[in-house]
């Protein structure tokens, strides 16, 4: 079934993806989860025993995007596909989340100074019986840091809503010598897989 007005729905408060949406044409509309963790009975965001970052990213996407279109069934609303994304910062196989102080921002900065680490945005459409999803996987060098650097840095207001303590399109593209993947995807939501993705859910793209 073609999906009503070609719109979708999004799953996801950042306003980057917004953005990004925005900017290949895509007509949307937000259907947030729960804002403070848990999301709800049916996400956990915590890194089960054992569980590698790219098995962790794609879960917590999934589970977002089942809880979204349930909710879009419990409010009722217009059946159209629900996109979901999670985007997670790998160092060797630790999984760096979003920093909950200036003094985890510090140290997160301090881990990736001088380091190449992955980036990995996961997806997830959930449209009638369809459940897509794909992990896109980019890499990103840092120069090494001085101090002075990371501490400026952490005192903006950057570091804090995102994977792994930075920006890429912000203050933290000064830091950053060489990105091998997506651009987008290190943002947040890769463009090619996302548009891919959503052909296969019937939004009608050129």
């Amino acid at each position: 079934m073609v999906p009503a007005q070609n719109k979708i729905y999004l799953a996801s408060k950042s306003p980057r993806r917004r953005e990004l949406l925005r900017q290949i044409g895509i007509d949307f509309e937000l259907l947030l989860l729960r804002d403070t963790l848990p999301r709800g009975p049916d996400v956990s965001e915590i890194v089960l025993p054992g569980e590698l970052p790219d098995i962790y990213v794609a879960r917590v996407t999934q589970e977002k995007a089942s809880a979204a279109w349930k909710l879009m069934q419990m409010r009722r609303l217009p059946l159209r596909p629900v996109l979901a994304a999670d985007t997670t910062v790998v160092l060797g196989q630790q999984i760096l989340g979003k920093p909950a102080s200036q003094t985890e921002a510090i140290a997160m900065l301090r881990q990736l100074s001088g380091q190449t680490h992955q980036v990995l945005t996961s997806l997830a459409v959930h449209y009638e019986d369809q459940n897509l999803h794909c992990t896109q996987a980019s890499e990103v060098t840092f120069t090494t840091l001085s101090e002075a650097q990371i501490q400026a840095y952490c005192a903006s207001q950057e570091p804090y809503d995102k994977a792994g303590g930075y920006g890429i399109q912000g203050m933290a593209a000064r830091y950053i010598s060489h990105i091998s993947g997506s651009y987008s995807g290190i943002m947040g939501l890769p463009l090619f897989e996302t548009t891919a993705l959503l052909r296969q859910a019937g939004i009608r793209l050129p």
